[in-house]
């Protein structure tokens, strides 16, 4: 199970490599088209505004993931431990109502814009809008996964498991991956 959820992951990073790649080929080559060539790529604009979303939400589905959020924990090591967890699932919570209420809205948006084509590229707009479903339904499984580590104790929130309070300790954590995700190894 752990194989798989690593290389689902994986597939998510590369599907952002390949939305950021496409939006730089689309806005470099209108650019130099625009000014060389005196013209340009009508469906450029839409079509990486497009990609930038999607890129914007899978990247916080990943970053969700591996706790790379930042966030202040600094009230949660103070507490006692059981206040603490029990401040954590209250926290954890209140992201997944957020996060029902994206999906719920992103569901809504994507049914209503279904049928409507956007301008230049003709793509349904429902699919733009189901970016926010994209991200929504992992990440309320993410959130539900941590709630279940908090209760079972597999994740110590005191130690500051759940987010980061500085990009440093992103970046020590992505040089050690092994110490910045210790839940889902199990």
């Amino acid at each position: 199970m752990a194989k798989t959820i690593e290389f689902c992951f994986f597939l998510l990073k590369a599907a952002i490599a390949l939305l950021l790649l496409t939006m730089v080929v689309l806005v470099f080559g209108n650019v130099v088209l625009r000014y060389a060539f005196n013209t340009g790529i009508t469906f450029s604009e839409e079509l990486s505004r497009m990609c930038f979303v999607w890129l914007t939400f899978l990247g916080a589905v990943v970053a969700m993931r591996e706790h790379a959020h930042l966030g202040m924990d600094a009230l949660l090591a103070r507490l006692p431990q059981a206040t603490a967890r029990l401040a954590a699932l209250i926290g954890q919570a209140l992201v997944l109502w957020a996060t029902w209420l994206m999906i719920s809205g992103s569901l809504t948006q994507t049914l209503i814009n279904w049928h409507v084509s956007a301008p230049a590229t003709g793509i349904s707009m429902g699919l733009f809008y189901g970016a926010g479903l994209a991200f929504g339904i992992p990440a309320a499984l993410i959130v539900l996964w941590d709630m279940f580590a908090i209760v079972t104790g597999r994740l110590d929130v005191q130690a500051g498991g759940l987010v980061h309070e500085s990009e440093d300790e992103v970046h020590a954590a992505h040089a050690a991956p092994e110490l910045s995700n210790p839940v889902m190894k199990h």
